[in-house]
């Protein structure tokens, strides 16, 4: 099957997917309880839109294409609270977190679709492993070949996303050290990583994906796990590498400064991606999913050593015309505070230290997502 023609959209226009917890309020594990979420959510209309993943422990939203922080903001919102009130219903909590702290892999329970029973197949225990979850940020592009440019371009700036949207540091019942131990269980998929460094539509579908189809080995553009990449369909950019943040308003956040920087660079002032780039993509991405807010990166240009917080501060910044233009000022003085404060993964820790263990972080991270947050 030939990769359908890139759908034109509007420029910049947003749209936010978070995958989601559900948790057991009696013992604070996750349950398998999508089948009864999506059949109780089902029954009325619902703010946007509310699909299965690959495990019974999780559900996936998206919301409607929006053109600012403000009404996709509002969108989250309206969301939250309608899953809130069905998980009530259900008694059932409904939380965000890149990984649960303890729930262990081999419990879950592959849900019920044709595809998650392939990927399950194809896959073995991965497939349970990837219960984690993350935020994917979509961004319309006037074309395939602006998508493929902030694709590269945005490179640059994807330790900035992975250490202000880190909120997974525990797993399978023990502190990895890691802000961000999600993504290692992604980088276990082979089609997962970086995209190919191609720049123009007419080779990524012509030559790269007709060949991989070729192959065998793809059929779509989702079977790619990678951190960035093109979705056709909708005719947008999608940046995959953020864990879902413990709040709405954090996701909001990470979406408006999205949109600031890709209308930075569509201005292209700065200078075309570059193939060599990617000689410190690796590294830059370890140390942010390592080290968080606290880590370091190489820039990939100056090859000069920078502070991962520094360089976030001083590109919101850099950023706040972008965002003003945007109406989105408000996502950066979010990110902002998270910034000086501490990310998701910091708040997690102290609440298992001062609550006496994991089970204190996950009725934290239940009561964080039901409230609204500056």
């Amino acid at each position: 099957m030939a990769l359908e023609p890139f759908k034109v959209s509007d420029p910049l226009t947003l749209g936010v997917e978070l995958e989601l917890q559900l948790v057991s309020l009696s013992d604070f594990d996750l349950v398998s309880a999508s089948p009864d979420m999506l059949d109780l959510l089902g029954r009325k209309p619902f703010p946007g839109n509310v699909t299965p993943e690959i495990t019974e422990s999780m559900i996936e939203i998206n919301t409607s294409v929006h053109t600012g922080h403000a009404d996709l903001l509002f969108q989250l919102r309206q969301i939250r609270d309608t899953l809130v009130k069905a998980g009530d219903t259900l008694n059932v909590g409904v939380c965000g977190g890149g990984t649960h702290p303890f729930q262990k892999w081999s419990e879950r329970k592959i849900f019920s679709k044709p595809r998650f029973k392939e990927v399950s197949i194809l896959y073995g225990y991965l497939a349970k492993q990837f219960t984690v979850f993350g935020q994917h940020i979509h961004v319309g592009c006037a074309s395939g070949d602006d998508a493929l440019f902030l694709l590269h371009s945005l490179g640059r700036y994807i330790p900035h996303f992975i250490a202000l949207s880190a909120s997974s540091p525990y797993f399978q019942g023990r502190d990895t050290l890691f802000n961000s131990a999600r993504l290692n269980s992604i980088s276990a998929f082979p089609l997962s990583g970086r995209a190919p460094f191609l720049t123009r539509w007419v080779d990524f579908e012509h030559d790269y994906f007709a060949r991989m189809e070729h192959t065998g080995i793809v059929k779509s553009m989702k079977d790619f796990y990678w951190d960035i990449r093109p979705k056709p369909e909708y005719g947008t950019i999608e940046l995959r590498i953020c864990d879902t943040p413990l709040t709405v308003e954090r996701a909001a956040a990470l979406a408006g400064y999205m949109q600031a920087l890709c209308r930075y660079l569509l201005e292209r002032t700065e200078p075309a991606p570059a193939e060599d780039d990617y000689l410190v993509y690796n590294y830059n991405r370890f140390q942010a999913c390592r080290f968080g807010l606290d880590g370091t990166l190489v820039h990939p240009r100056t090859h000069e050593t920078l502070s991962l917080r520094e360089d976030i501060l001083t590109t919101l910044r850099s950023m706040e015309p972008y965002a003003e233009a945007q109406g989105s000022m408000p996502a950066l003085e979010h990110l902002y505070r998270t910034a000086h404060e501490g990310s998701d993964a910091h708040y997690l820790r102290k609440q298992y230290a001062e609550r006496g263990g994991a089970e204190g972080a996950v009725d934290a991270a239940l009561r964080r997502f039901r409230e609204d947050s500056p």
